[in-house]
């Protein structure tokens, strides 16, 4: 007879209660193997992939594409016994198993196998080599089994011969990479290339990266109606008249908000500005893409201003910490999780590279190209989103000269960097045009006081100044 295997929605992580379906990978009647990829859900925090624990067909879909479902809710059916012999039960005589089971096979708990808890492993991927071929998505890292991981991956693409590249350096020095037609395409669309965010192996710029730069550029009119082509509010509901249109708040904007408007309300903000003359730092970052020990790496000026506010961290301590209002105490941590905040498609995310404190510079490049490729992809898992100390926000690459960055929750220090431009410059008596950058601190007066931040802030523009500072702090 059918054996049924319900499937509930397990927790992936964090203790979250709720996620969002947003497509099935299979349909009724499709084969099914253990790991193999059956729906993408959506949580507060990240797009998660969700394997099948079970060989078998797929009999019910429980929920639909869209709809919010509670953890521990049974989402699809799959007869792990298509070919067993019917002794005159029906379907319903099937046992689903107890809630602890769902998770996947072989679990005690409801948590997910290959996605962990809370305490997932923070274990640094392996450094790719040249020869290998360019994933277009990075798998979830923490507790996977190999067979897990492999089936949430997104299948690999070979990386682009290099002799069909050409490089040209941006106005900051940031070399852009792309083949001749996607120069000409971005030509005809009179797009910038170091306007677009580049997605392809090693920081290509793809035909796809061009054309979605343009479309954000589209103009947009103000009223709408109905019969209008508006596929930025394609998940909204249009008024009758046309006149507006009214999008539901999910998932992981939603959480966005709640955590900003928390941060905003709870904890003191002030913000102290510095201005820095970083040419220094653009000869130093070209002098690394030179570098055969960083050919695999993107090498950019935020690398260095990372390692910069790392450096201060060390110097000044106490601002790595954080504010228990429950059991009114200050907890000093002796580790420096960097986040770096990614705007999505889906809307803001701040994932965080752990122990950077420990790493050079090579690994710190490598972990920072992880974490954008894969926020970029929808992929930042909910583990690699916890225990953040500080942040960089880079502004500059929206071409803002700085801002007053919203603290991160659990944090005390977020650093905004902004756009570097040539602007004249005294240097040494004389007005030259120089490479120059604005620095904006955000801290929690609760926490860091305005000598602190300033120290702080002081510090990271001393390396961007002089990056030899690097090699006596460091």
């Amino acid at each position: 007879m059918p054996q049924l295997q319900h499937f509930a929605l397990p927790d992936v992580g964090e203790g979250l209660t709720e996620a969002d379906i947003v497509s099935w990978r299979v349909a009724v009647g499709d084969t099914v193997t253990v790991n193999q990829v059956i729906v993408e859900i959506e949580t507060a925090k990240s797009l998660v992939e969700l394997p099948s624990p079970w060989d078998g067909v797929v009999t019910q879909l429980l929920v639909d594409e869209g709809q919010t479902v509670d953890v521990g809710t049974p989402i699809v059916v799959v007869d792990t016994d298509p070919d067993g012999e019917d002794d005159g039960g029906t379907s319903e005589d099937a046992v689903a198993p107890p809630a602890a089971e769902h998770g996947a096979a072989g679990t005690s708990g409801g948590v997910l196998v290959g996605y962990g808890t809370s305490h997932a492993s923070t274990t640094r991927r392996p450094r790719r080599t040249t020869a290998e071929p360019a994933p277009s998505a990075t798998p979830a890292r923490g507790t996977a089994p190999a067979p897990v991981a492999a089936a949430a991956a997104v299948a690999a693409r070979p990386a682009s011969s290099p002799a069909a590249l050409v490089s040209t350096p941006s106005a900051n020095g940031t070399p852009m990479l792309a083949k001749p037609p996607v120069r000409k395409l971005a030509k005809d669309l009179g797009i910038a290339l170091e306007t677009v965010t580049p997605s392809g192996p090693g920081g290509i710029i793809t035909r796809d990266d061009v054309i979605a730069r343009s479309r954000q550029g589209e103009a947009r009119t103000l009223a709408t109606y109905p019969g209008d082509d508006t596929p930025w509010l394609t998940d909204g509901v249009v008024s009758g008249d046309g006149r507006q249109t009214r999008v539901p708040v999910r998932s992981v904007r939603r959480r966005t908000a709640e955590a900003m408007v928390a941060s905003a309300f709870t904890a003191p903000h002030v913000t102290v500005f510095q201005t820095v003359d970083v040419s220094r730092t653009m000869k130093l970052v070209a002098s690394l893409r030179e570098d055969r020990e960083f050919a695999d790496v993107r090498v950019t000026p935020l690398l260095i201003a990372a390692k910069a506010l790392i450096l201060a961290i060390r110097r000044h301590p106490e601002i790595s910490a954080a504010w228990d209002e429950e059991r009114q105490e200050i907890v000093f941590k002796h580790y420096v999780n960097l986040g770096i905040a990614a705007a999505t498609p889906r809307g803001l995310v701040v994932p965080n590279i752990k122990n950077v404190h420990s790493m050079p510079l090579l690994q710190l490049a490598q972990e920072i190209a992880h974490l954008t490729s894969t926020a970029r992809a929808g992929k930042t898992q909910p583990s690699e989103m916890s225990d953040g100390t500080v942040t960089i926000t880079n502004v500059g690459v929206f071409g803002t000269d700085t801002g007053t960055p919203i603290l991160n929750p659990g944090e005390s220090a977020i650093l905004a960097f902004g756009a570097i431009a040539e602007r004249p410059w005294v240097h040494k008596g004389k007005i030259k045009p120089r490479w120059v950058t604005q620095l904006a601190l955000s801290f929690d007066h609760r926490l860091v006081d305005g000598e602190l931040g300033a120290r702080v802030l002081s510090d990271v523009a001393r390396v961007l100044e002089d990056p030899a500072h690097a090699l006596v702090w460091g």
